[in-house]
């Protein structure tokens, strides 16, 4: 796995090894990478998982077993640039189970991460300087969960 100067590290409290596996699972240009276990030194419990890497489509992450004391939020979040409503629904429907359904594309987890389903052609979309597109893209967005293409196409268009 190449070495990125810049690696998210996502905080579980037990669920790293699990999270990296289901991630990976989800996304099909994805791969496992090390494992690395507590010593004697802990914090955690001698042999249990410390940190699981993984790659997905290029972007390295760590998924660390620090203990219960911090959880996730919607301040930090990944962004899913998907092409297609297919490629939309799939995303959708994986990420989401066992986690909760929010207003514009957002999701949380199972594990309460929260990933943005989104669009790869937003800047499109939104019209570069045309502020009624703009409004008219952004309130039709407003009233979704799940982000549906046609018709923010058809909002787009007037």
């Amino acid at each position: 796995m190449p070495l990125n100067k810049i690696t998210p590290f996502l905080w579980f409290d037990t669920e790293a090894e699990e999270a990296r596996d289901f991630y990976c699972s989800v996304f099909k240009n994805s791969k496992k990478g090390a494992t690395t276990r507590y010593g004697d030194g802990g914090p955690g419990p001698k042999g249990s998982v410390m940190t699981a890497t993984f790659e997905i489509d290029g972007l390295e992450i760590t998924a660390l077993n620090g203990g219960p004391l911090f959880k996730f939020s919607e301040a930090v979040s990944l962004h899913i640039g998907c092409s297609s409503q297919e490629e939309i629904d799939y995303f959708w429907e994986r990420l989401s189970e066992g986690g909760s359904k929010s207003q514009c594309g957002w999701l949380k987890d199972k594990y309460g991460f929260s990933w943005q389903v989104g669009l790869s052609t937003w800047a499109e979309l939104l019209g570069e300087g045309d502020q009624a597109k703009a409004s008219r893209v952004m309130a039709a967005v407003m009233g979704m969960t799940k982000i549906d293409i046609a018709k923010i196409k058809r909002a787009a268009a007037g």
